[in-house]
């Protein structure tokens, strides 16, 4: 039981922590429904067993060994991390112009039920099936390609159990405690963001924008210090 409770909060401090799933979360959410910001979440909770899994049966053990192949996921996730915030900036610019050019941005409820009247139920799945896809896969990607979450299980995992057989179903514990912290964590700062931005008015969505691209800037950071630790 104390194993527990002091992985527990190893495992919580590492969540609450600031990091690149944090800026991610922030980033979708200034820009879509809580929906989206909810599916990041899943996305890094799935990629968090796939951590434990590798790290429990020995894999990333065997990459931390192997410099070039450490390197090489470094590199993989500092571009990734790049990509979005990139991406989040040029999306705020984008959306920025729109909005000067007098685009209309808020839809009525009534244009939302004639057009959902209008288009065909196959159409409509597809389009959130590929929204689920994005979102879920920038969680994902953001997760598994982040090395200091596979240095975090090699470092703890050893001073709290053993890798024998009969450690196992305790390692998957762990993990499983750690994906209940990421997504009670996260949810609740989606629910706070989301209750806050909810309260803005139109004329303040400035805010939004600039919130993607200080999150933008902060990726950008965040892959480039991956790329210059040693």
């Amino acid at each position: 039981m104390n194993e527990v409770l002091a992985f527990s909060l190893v495992a919580l401090l590492l969540v609450i922590s600031p990091g690149p799933n944090g800026v991610l979360i922030l980033k979708t959410i200034a820009s879509n429904p809580k929906s989206s910001a909810l599916i990041n979440v899943v996305g890094i909770a799935c990629a968090t067993f796939i951590h434990g899994g590798l790290s429990i049966f020995g894999l990333s053990a065997l990459v931390m060994q192997s410099a070039e192949l450490f390197m090489l996921i470094k590199l993989l996730g500092a571009a990734y991390l790049f990509y979005i915030g990139v991406k989040a900036i040029y999306t705020s610019f984008n959306n920025s112009k729109k909005f000067n050019e007098g685009e209309n941005i808020q839809v009525s409820a009534e244009a939302l039920i004639n057009a959902a009247a209008k288009c065909p139920a196959e159409k409509k799945l597809g389009v959130m099936g590929r929204g689920f896809i994005t979102f879920f896969n920038e969680g994902f990607l953001t997760q598994l390609l982040n090395p200091k979450v596979s240095m975090f299980y090699l470092a703890a995992f050893p001073q709290f159990i053993g890798f024998d057989e009969a450690h196992i179903s305790t390692a998957f514990l762990f993990v499983a405690i750690h994906a209940v912290f990421i997504i009670s964590w996260f949810t609740s700062l989606i629910f706070v963001v989301d209750k806050l931005k909810s309260l803005q008015q139109q004329k303040e969505s400035w805010l939004n924008r600039w919130t993607q691209r200080l999150s933008g800037i902060v990726m950008i950071y965040f892959s480039l210090l991956i790329v210059s630790q040693r």
